[in-house]
């Protein structure tokens, strides 16, 4: 496949998966700070909607697309740039998939609060920490990994 079009995808797919992330991390942090259990039901329900749509897809194009251009570009797999790129893509996915399944739990805790007309569970803030710590962690790598595709410094 032409390396422009295969380029194209990535930065595409780059935009979504920053954009997407950025975005949910937004509304589901101001729905939580809210306390108001219908908002949050409606932002973590879409929220989880949106990593499945969105950021999961965009992260598979991510690898994949970057490998091909690599290997396609006749870069050296030896380059830092590409080591510390590859490495910080993994870290990133270390901090992402505990985030999926902490969404989960939230979105279902938030939805039965909701249903059943109760409070939410202690345990929900709980895991609300988490998910701001992992986000907090995730996103400033995030921005190393563009700067690296890039800048391509090292």
């Amino acid at each position: 496949m032409d390396y422009l079009i295969i380029k194209w995808i990535h930065i595409l797919s780059s935009t979504i998966l920053f954009g997407t992330g950025i975005g949910s991390a937004f509304y589901m942090f101001v729905a939580n700070r809210t306390k108001d259990i219908a908002s949050i039901a409606f932002a973590t329900k879409w929220v989880v909607t949106a990593d499945w749509f969105f950021t999961t897809p965009s992260i598979i194009i991510q690898l994949v697309s970057g490998l091909y251009m690599v290997h396609t570009a006749g870069h050296d797999w030896s380059a830092i740039w590409i080591k510390y790129g590859i490495i910080l893509y993994f870290v990133t996915g270390a901090c992402w998939l505990p985030v999926v399944v902490i969404q989960i739990k939230m979105r279902d805790m938030a939805l039965a609060a909701l249903a059943n007309k109760l409070p939410l569970d202690p345990k929900y803030w709980k895991m609300d920490k988490w998910w701001i710590t992992l986000g907090s962690l995730a996103f400033p790598i995030v921005v190393v990994i563009f700067w690296l595709m890039v800048a391509k410094p090292f």
